[in-house]
């Protein structure tokens, strides 16, 4: 009698993508956090909190969001994978920190679960409007790595992602989820351990009482690191610095320094991609979207699949580095493109740069706290193809 092999129960949860964010946490080795409370993110502190103290973590509310990126800055020098989690207005309490850790090259993960604003704006309502912010939010020239999900379970795995290229690259990585997904429930199944990879933080060889460069790359452009506290000391500034980590004003240094921190991420956009694409292979309109509105584009476009129309979607996961060759590629033959997205086209004019003929790209948003629908995008649609283009 042969006996087959019994297939692996994993686990399945009905979540809300908050949780599903914190589940992929947990997955990468997060072992610190560091928050304070904000609609519509708050879920993800709630649920650390509780978790990450049984594994063996360590859970600080701050008292307030400035304070709570500088904490995450220094657990993760300290040798701990770290993260925090906010919104608009904290988001924007953070940026001076966050342009620390680039300088610093301090591996973290910031989530922000996007809400419609400027200022307190429209606390509990959807928006995508932290896009640019993402990118822009602090000054001087710095590269950054910002990364999005439209389901809970790949809001599990872009986290992992989050976490695994903070690791490679040494960087800050932003995870911009929106309120309708951070708070939407829907089925995860938790993948088997080993089943994603786990990148760990790779760690200097150099022994004790022997010079360690802290800022020195090796020929793949990685930066071992020592654990701050630990066997190395070394200096950690804000500064433009030196392989030793000193302040320096040495031109030439500082010209190196600055291509480092660019070139790092920026040299490696192709690699850094992420996206889902369907029905690209004969489409004639071509939407490109992110987030929760690539889930109303997709309704859309099997809709209209169905009835005959050459419709596609290519959903960027991926922001930034924005990944213009996969978006020229995929759009090459399309008559017509259209960009949906809950803010007035912060990626827009990043499409338009990308692909051959930026007069075919057309905007579909909003930006009063509501979710883009189905409908809105087949309007704009229909005016378009209705003109001829």
């Amino acid at each position: 009698m042969s006996v087959k092999k019994a297939a692996s129960k994993k686990e399945r949860l009905l979540v809300q993508g908050n949780e599903a964010c914190v589940q992929g946490a947990m997955y990468a080795g997060v072992s610190f956090f560091a928050g304070y409370p904000i609609t519509p993110s708050t879920e993800i502190a709630e649920l650390l909190a509780e978790k990450l103290p049984l594994a063996g973590g360590a859970f600080i509310q701050m008292e307030d969001e400035i304070s709570a990126m500088c904490a995450v800055c220094g657990a993760s020098l300290g040798g701990s994978k770290a993260m925090t989690a906010t919104s608009g207005p904290g988001f924007s309490l953070k940026q001076e920190a966050i342009g620390y850790a680039c300088m610093a090259e301090i591996p973290c993960v910031v989530v922000n679960v996007q809400r419609a604003g400027p200022s307190t704006g429209l606390p509990t309502k959807v928006s995508q409007g932290d896009v640019n912010q993402a990118r822009w939010g602090t000054h001087g020239d710095h590269s950054i790595v910002v990364l999005t999900a439209s389901s809970a379970q790949d809001v599990f795995a872009i986290t992992v992602e989050g976490f695994n290229i903070a690791e490679t690259y040494r960087t800050p990585v932003i995870l911009l989820f929106d309120e309708v997904i951070g708070h939407m429930r829907e089925e995860l199944v938790i993948p088997e351990p080993g089943e994603l990879n786990v990148v760990e933080r790779l760690r200097t060889a150099v022994k004790a009482g022997v010079d360690y460069h802290p800022y020195l790359p090796r020929e793949d452009g990685r930066l071992p690191i020592s654990d701050f506290g630990g066997v190395h000391r070394y200096h950690v500034t804000g500064l433009f610095h030196d392989i030793f980590g000193f302040p320096t004003e040495n031109s030439e240094q500082v010209i190196k320094l600055v291509y480092h921190l660019v070139d790092k991420i920026e040299n490696r956009s192709e690699l850094l991609a992420r996206y889902k694409e369907y029905y690209l292979e004969d489409a004639e309109n071509v939407i490109i979207s992110y987030g929760s509105s690539a889930r109303s584009a997709l309704h859309l476009v099997a809709d209209r699949r169905a009835k005959g129309d050459r419709v596609g979607l290519l959903e960027l996961q991926t922001l930034w580095p924005f990944p213009a060759q996969v978006v020229r590629q995929k759009t090459a033959r399309a008559r017509n493109i259209f960009m949906v997205e809950m803010n007035m086209g912060q990626m827009l004019q990043q499409v338009k740069l990308a692909v051959n003929n930026p007069e075919r790209v057309f905007l579909v948003n909003r930006m009063d706290g509501m979710l883009v629908t189905p409908a809105d995008i087949g309007r704009v649609m229909r005016i378009i193809e209705g003109r001829g283009f």
